[in-house]
């Protein structure tokens, strides 16, 4: 009897060896499961982003922001005014450069990003639970290292480190 071992063919079909399908579907898990958590502060993952790397560091310039987040300037501009009509950032001008505009969280901006911290904490935990422990912060290395290599070819460019 002959050790013969039969090596299934993949289709051109199958979703689950295209790393950009998996990828997408994991975005949108990760996006529904955000939202279910977060509810109830009418918050996306990109204003939640936005308000998280203002509150590490305040009066950033926008064309920054959208670097450390990143956004292209235009939906940051979007994402900001919304924010901003909302009373939970503020966005101002500087004397030496008027066409700059450094973007700074308001009281009720804080407030909130802190009630939401544990909601999208869940939401993050819940999005790598189905890995066991000791897997899931080599998997987020793996990520962040696929983003690093990939990042200039992405629509906005990230600073990760």
């Amino acid at each position: 009897m002959s050790d013969k071992r039969i090596t299934p063919r993949l289709s051109t079909f199958d979703l689950a060896s295209r790393p950009g399908f998996l990828i997408r579907r994991l975005h949108q898990i990760h996006t529904a499961l955000f939202i279910e958590e977060c509810s109830a502060f009418n918050v996306t993952p990109v204003q939640y982003s936005m308000m998280s790397a203002v509150a590490e560091q305040p009066g950033l310039e926008q064309a920054r922001l959208a670097y450390e987040i990143g956004v292209d300037r235009t939906t940051l501009a979007n994402v900001a005014a919304r924010l901003e009509a909302r009373g939970l950032l503020r966005r101002t001008t500087t004397k030496a450069d008027r066409r700059l505009k450094r973007v700074i969280l308001t009281a009720r901006g804080k407030r909130l990003l802190d009630q939401m911290t544990q909601a999208a904490r869940r939401a993050h935990i819940r999005t790598i639970e189905a890995l066991p422990p000791d897997e899931r912060e080599a998997f987020l290395r793996s990520l962040a290292r696929l983003v690093d290599a990939g990042n200039d070819f992405g629509r906005a460019p990230l600073r990760l480190t």
